[in-house]
């Protein structure tokens, strides 16, 4: 049986007490988006998803999958996401990360997509600093990786380029925008795993075909 090209979801949600005004519309969105990876696996028989899932606030990480067939990813509800404190973003990315970083040692054929969703700048790492988180994204995005900076309420577009990611989309905190997001995540997820298919450059330009798609 032939080997199958792995591709690695990573999602790191913020969980922090100020998402709790729209938690029910991510809450729904996210769960859209479960339905989306699974029917990308099914689209790309070649490939072989598996998702890693990381929820975060001031009170600490939840490692809800790792590793896991994407046959395995469950919806999240207001039992296992609850806003609440501060926003230790740098931790979390560096907690998860490193997590899947060291657990891909060895391996050659997989790629990465890391897609961090917040609401608010990092107010509370003990563990990791921006330059850190820096330092470690630009070794990965050399190594088929790809990162994507989803946010809203805070200079986004700041925040990305401090941590050397380029792949950036802004949302306002309404229930109309926060779908269109999720809308628009998916469309440019289902590109990202064709560019796969083809070997082409995922590093970059990850929302791009769907800005376009938007303007026609």
């Amino acid at each position: 049986m032939e080997k199958k090209h792995q591709v690695h979801n990573l999602i790191i949600l913020d969980e922090s007490g100020s998402m709790s005004s729209i938690k029910d519309t991510i809450i729904q969105g996210f769960n859209e988006l479960v339905q989306t990876i699974k029917g990308i696996e099914k689209q790309f028989p070649e490939q072989e998803h598996f998702i890693s899932f990381v929820s975060f606030n001031g009170l600490g990480q939840k490692l809800l999958h790792f590793i896991d067939p994407v046959s395995k990813l469950e919806q999240i509800d207001d039992k296992s996401y609850n806003p609440d404190a501060s926003t230790p973003l740098f931790d979390a990315m560096g907690f998860s990360i490193n997590k899947l970083k060291q657990s891909l040692q060895g391996q050659t054929d997989f790629n990465v997509l890391v897609t961090i969703l917040t609401d608010g700048e990092e107010n509370a790492s003990r563990e990791f600093s921006g330059n850190d988180i820096k330092k470690l994204v630009e070794e990965l995005k050399q190594n088929r990786w790809t990162f994507t900076y989803i946010g809203t309420d805070h200079d986004v577009e700041k925040i990305a380029i401090s941590l050397s990611i380029n792949n950036t989309m802004v949302f306002e905190k309404n229930e109309e925008d926060i779908k269109q997001m999720f809308v628009r995540e998916q469309n440019a997820r289902a590109n990202y795993s064709k560019k796969n298919r083809f070997n082409q450059d995922t590093s970059s330009n990850y929302f791009d075909d769907t800005d376009d798609k938007k303007k026609k």
